[in-house]
């Protein structure tokens, strides 16, 4: 999962008060916090064929009301490969297949092909500016999906799914995979990033666990990815097992815009749909 502009709020700030135990005995700290400037959060994923949608809000406190703040006074400019410049429209709205939710939005589709290089910059009146680059990866086809159910009772017979695909030779290569079950439009039922330094130039094959009923209908996706969104992804990971876990050192979400915060990436994936029988 990517975070939602709201979601950032987390990333503004730190812990606000302290505990301290010992022998029964407790005392509460409290923690004057510096306040640190609202930042523009930038979520943008660009597809081949597809209008570009970018969402632009700002980062508030770690203790703020868990709601986005959205500035309107954002002018978002992108860059296409061949050097033209689409200043986008301010036309919120939500992504009615993914369910996410944007601020900025092109006129014309995108086309995009491996090795293209798109620019984004968004600048408010204030004097904030955020940029970024992103490389649209290499499509990786999916060679198989197979499944199998195992031997339990109808009533508690459940399927594994696997997924097969060809790793490309002599680069590193960076993948995540999700099953979404009935819609992409929620979460998913199955979620992981790899990157092949142990499996370079060789059939990979991923999986879930016994977790799925006979006439399920799945949506199974392999992406591509380059090394940014890889480490953003990864970052938000291990940002979500330290949250609340006292042996886990606090981590940050990298990202992959300068200026501001957030993620801007070209998604190069393959998508199949599934029924188990």
């Amino acid at each position: 999962m990517t975070p939602t502009p709201g979601g950032w709020a987390a990333v503004a700030g730190g812990v606000v008060a302290g505990l301290l135990s010992s022998c029964g005995l407790q005392k509460d700290i409290d923690v004057e916090l510096p306040a640190y400037p609202a930042q523009l959060v930038i979520e943008a994923y660009l597809e081949n064929g597809r209008l570009p949608r970018v969402a632009v809000s700002e980062s508030v406190p770690y203790l703020a009301e868990p709601q986005a703040q959205v500035p309107t006074d954002v002018t978002v400019v992108l860059t296409r490969p061949n050097g033209t410049r689409d200043t986008l429209r301010y036309a919120p709205g939500v992504n009615m297949n993914t369910d996410k939710a944007y601020t900025h939005s092109g006129r014309a589709r995108l086309t995009a092909r491996p090795g293209d290089v798109f620019q984004l910059e968004a600048y408010d009146t204030r004097g904030r500016r955020v940029t970024g680059s992103a490389t649209m990866p290499a499509l990786v086809p999916i060679d198989s999906i197979r499944w199998q159910f195992n031997n339990e009772p109808v009533e508690r017979r459940q399927a594994y799914l696997t997924v097969k695909f060809q790793d490309p030779a002599g680069t590193t290569d960076y993948y995540r995979f999700q099953v979404h079950k009935r819609s992409i439009a929620h979460d998913s039922e199955v979620e992981y990033t790899l990157e092949d330094r142990l499996n370079n130039g060789q059939a990979i094959t991923l999986g879930t666990s016994y977790e799925f009923k006979a006439n399920d209908t799945l949506f199974v996706t392999l992406y591509h990815l380059d090394r940014p969104y890889y480490q953003f992804l990864q970052s938000v990971q291990d940002a979500r097992n330290a949250n609340g876990n006292p042996f886990a050192q606090p981590s940050a979400v990298r990202s992959t815009v300068t200026g501001g915060v957030g993620i801007f990436t070209v998604l190069s994936y393959q998508r199949q749909r599934v029924i188990l029988k």
